[in-house]
């Protein structure tokens, strides 16, 4: 992509606008793409984002013909888009989309792609520039890459093709390491983008500038002051229609290997020499490198399936009695580890991570829980209610940041309580969070990768978690939780061995 020269770089009134491209979305019909990738498609095109040469090309089996599957789109941005519906803008978009049907195995349909993306270059001008949306099981990766690489659909010649995929990458390590090989035979590395939309939240993002734009925290940021880091992602939901994905997956390969080590990586990293993708990639490899889930696992893991009960004021099944489980299913829903991170800065603080459905609301945070003072002047009577100090950072629904710390309640006596000193997002700025896929589409088409986990992040990931696993299938039996609760008694258990409790979000 060619800069503007007329372009000056300090000036941010301008935001970088996608070249002529299009995108090709494989699973069109399914949830996350109506529900997610539409939506944030329409607003980026209504923020004045993507070029009036941008396409957009659905692969299905159900055939919808162009017109119908342009009304089915319509309809799945106006229900999820973030911004003011303008038929301006859904009218410049509409040009330039196109459906074709077909199976993943019929070539037929995959030759009919091949000359609608050709006729997309001359028609909306897209210049050779395409990108590949596997939004579809992991089962279907190979089939799918295969045939991109066997139409030549992946010929960098004439523009440039990228492909996004969606997590989980693999199911384990050997599976992760076998579906990079694959797609490394099609795509060259630059080309690769993997999609955890996690890191495209702004409030994620926002923990490299709370660390490194601020002189207050960073000399904080150690042994020597913090004693613990919780990362918490607590779903009030159950698995929904997703019996068929979830079920053998499980929470720990759903949310821990990616987005929780992710965030645990942003926390723990050193400062990069720069905000690039090279710098950032290399700071977070070499925490994840030298993480490992503390020993033994027996003590510093739980697991555990959800149980019928009452959440969000109403009655609901356990995870057994969903829809389409099998009896007898050890699946956990909720999933705790301690990982010690082996580093100067990180010895001897322990990192816990959580996550599990049909927890009390739905949460993510992370929490840095400070050390108390060495030494305090006062009697026990006067600091009887005060906790420890700590840096919250929300990262959903309520975006922001807390710090809890001790203050004297007003009286004639000396009696210290802990406070809150609270920031939110939606109070602190007038533009509003643009959604996560917002952000991750745009910089597929810009080819930014900062955001985008590579290669080595996601083996290292599962070099950590791999252990866990394993163990857990050693194990006969699985815990419970009523629905609606914090976990099971064996998260609690882990947390008061080491002296310490679960924060309640």
């Amino acid at each position: 992509m060619q800069s503007n020269p007329l372009r000056d770089v300090r000036d941010r009134r301008l935001p970088r606008i996608a070249g002529p491209c299009s995108v090709v979305m494989f699973g069109v019909t399914g949830d996350l793409a109506r529900k997610k990738l539409i939506p944030a498609i329409y607003d980026l095109a209504n923020r004045g984002l993507l070029p009036p040469g941008f396409a957009l090309v659905g692969f299905a089996r159900q055939d919808f013909g162009d017109q119908s599957f342009s009304e089915m789109l319509k309809a799945a941005a106006q229900a999820g888009a973030r911004t003011p519906w303008r038929e301006t803008v859904w009218a410049q978009l509409e040009a330039g989309i196109r459906f074709v049907p077909g199976s993943f195995d019929d070539d037929a349909a995959w030759l009919q792609l091949a000359a609608t993306m050709a006729e997309l270059d001359e028609q909306q001008g897209t210049g050779g520039n395409h990108a590949f949306y596997l939004s579809i099981p992991p089962g279907l990766f190979p089939v799918v890459v295969g045939k991109i690489k066997e139409h030549g659909l992946a010929d960098q010649s004439g523009g440039w093709r990228r492909v996004v995929i969606e997590k989980p990458f693999g199911h384990d390590l050997a599976s992760a390491r076998e579906l990079n090989t694959l797609v490394s035979e099609v795509f060259p590395r630059e080309s690769v983008f993997r999609i955890d939309h996690y890191l495209g939240k702004e409030t994620v993002q926002n923990i490299l500038a709370l660390r490194f734009a601020n002189g207050m925290f960073e000399p904080l940021w150690n042994s020597h002051y913090v004693d613990h880091v919780q990362i918490t992602m607590a779903e009030d939901i159950g698995i929904g229609t997703r019996a068929g994905y979830y079920d053998g997956i499980g929470a720990a390969r759903d949310v821990i290997q990616n987005h929780l080590l992710q965030l645990m990586a942003l926390i723990a990293m050193e400062e990069p020499v720069s905000f690039n993708a090279e710098s950032l990639r290399l700071e977070k490899q070499k925490i994840l490198a030298n993480a490992r889930p503390a020993t033994p696992m027996a003590q510093h893991t739980a697991q555990a399936q959800y149980t019928a009960g009452w959440a969000g004021g109403e009655h609901v099944v356990g995870y057994l009695e969903e829809q389409g489980i099998p009896e007898g299913s050890r699946t956990e829903t909720y999933a705790a580890i301690k990982i010690d991170i082996a580093t100067r800065r990180w010895a001897g603080v322990p990192f816990y991570l959580r996550t599990g459905k049909r927890l009390g609301r739905r949460v993510t945070e992370v929490a840095v829980v400070f050390k108390a003072a060495p030494h305090q002047p006062f009697s026990k009577n006067d600091i009887e209610e005060l906790g420890r100090n700590a840096l919250v950072m929300r990262i959903q629904p309520d975006e922001g940041v807390t710090l809890r710390f001790g203050a004297k309640v007003p009286g004639t006596t000396m009696e210290i309580r802990d406070v809150l000193m609270d920031f939110a997002y939606g109070g602190a700025f007038v533009e509003s969070s643009p959604e996560a896929y917002e952000r991750l589409i745009l910089d597929v088409l810009l080819g930014d990768p900062p955001l985008f986990p590579q290669q080595e992040e996601v083996e290292l990931s599962w070099k950590i978690l791999d252990p866990v696993i394993a163990h857990w299938k050693r194990e006969k039996t699985i815990d419970t939780y009523t629905s609606g609760t914090w976990g099971p008694p064996t998260a609690d258990a882990m947390m008061e061995r080491d002296g310490r409790t679960w924060r309640r979000p």
